[in-house]
């Protein structure tokens, strides 16, 4: 099961870090490259703890919907979403931020399992653990990006 780890420093207060990283129009603005939008559950405003949101996106020039709850919130200093459903077997995302430096460091700990057993773990190691980390370190660079404009 890869574990994607990425910290971010944001010269930002951590109140607005953790608000905006449960954005979910902010989220629809950092994950552009991928056309994702938010299409079912909360599609818009702040998620908190039990929402369910289902987004839809490109991936690998293929039209993909993923439905994510938001199991525990803890603000500003984390929360958690899994898949409901969706191509992963499985995935269980930290999105995690710390006070550090009169700003906050933000940490994204994605722990994600492939469908299809093997041939998961083959496509891990040829393509996708390197494009979710990609996915991840982009995502957290347009929110930085946010984030230190306000």
């Amino acid at each position: 099961m890869p574990l994607i780890e990425h910290h971010e420093f944001i010269d930002a207060p951590i109140e607005r870090c953790f608000d905006l990283a449960r954005d979910v129009e902010i989220h629809t603005q950092t994950t552009a490259s991928t056309k994702e939008k938010a299409v079912g559950g909360v599609t818009t405003g702040l998620l908190q703890a039990g929402d369910i949101v289902t987004w839809e996106a490109v991936h690998f020039g293929i039209k993909q919907r993923l439905t994510a709850q938001v199991t525990v919130m803890n603000r500003p200093y984390w929360f958690e979403d899994i898949m409901v459903k969706g191509a992963f077997h499985s995935f269980h995302h930290i999105h995690e931020f710390i006070e550090k430096n009169n700003g906050t460091l933000m940490i994204d700990c994605f722990h994600y399992q492939s469908p299809f057993g093997p041939i998961g773990v083959i496509a891990d190691k040829l393509f996708l653990e390197s494009y979710m980390k990609k996915f991840i370190v982009n995502r957290a660079m347009a929110l930085k990006a946010i984030a230190e404009s306000m």
